[in-house]
């Protein structure tokens, strides 16, 4: 399951970059940011599953400093 969610995020994230480089529309760079950071999180409960927890731990920092980027910047836009 995580793989599957990891592998969706990681096509999502894609297709909204090449689609702001390619269109030069940067209007969806938040969501781009959101999805990048969830993607974070997948390979940061990946990582709990193997028992690396400094690395989990650092996924997850990640995680909740890119979600806080992408409300924010979504938020005042």
């Amino acid at each position: 399951m995580l793989k599957v969610l990891h592998v969706i995020f990681s096509i999502i994230v894609l297709f909204l970059a090449a689609f702001s480089l390619i269109f030069q529309n940067f209007e969806f760079l938040h969501f781009m940011t959101f999805f990048l950071a969830l993607t974070m999180l997948i390979m940061g409960l990946k990582e709990f599953k193997e028992n690396r927890k400094i690395a989990g731990w650092t996924y997850v920092v990640i995680f909740l400093f890119g979600s806080f980027v992408s409300i924010q910047g979504g938020l005042l836009n």
